[in-house]
């Protein structure tokens, strides 16, 4: 009689339990996506930086917001507070931030949408104050 074969697995044992043990968790889309719309928002970063994280008008109103600066702060850096979401369906959430410099807060909503690729993409973002104005594409 042969032996018994033993299933291949291309991580030795003690390193699968290891690596296994002390996975990192992977931030959620929510917590990335209110972290880059700040850092466009106050300014840190470029708004170009958003262009293949956007779908549909969102970069058109994010250029529009990023223009205006609503985020940038003479004293401390604008960071998320809290996050909020809600899940409409599969691959697809809508969140809420409350972003906060020194002792000021401020609201921003976006909305996320999980593409083919199963990357995530923002397709609205709103921050609280004026509104970008509707043109007859929108």
């Amino acid at each position: 009689p042969t032996a018994p074969t033993q299933p291949r697995t291309t991580v030795p044992p003690a390193t699968a339990a290891l690596s296994s043990a002390h996975a990192v968790p992977q931030p959620r889309p929510t917590d990335v996506f209110a972290d880059r719309l700040v850092l466009v928002l106050s300014g840190q970063r470029p708004v170009h930086s958003m262009l293949r994280h956007t779908a549909g008008r969102a970069y058109d109103e994010l250029a529009w917001l990023a223009e205006r600066g609503p985020l940038r702060t003479r004293g401390s850096r604008p960071v998320v507070r809290d996050i909020g979401y809600f899940e409409p369906r599969a691959g697809a959430i809508e969140a809420f931030a409350r972003i906060g410099a020194g002792d000021q807060l401020r609201a921003m909503a976006f909305r996320l949408e999980q593409g083919g690729d199963l990357r995530w993409r923002c397709t609205a973002v709103e921050l609280g104050g004026p509104r970008r104005p509707r043109t007859d594409d929108d």
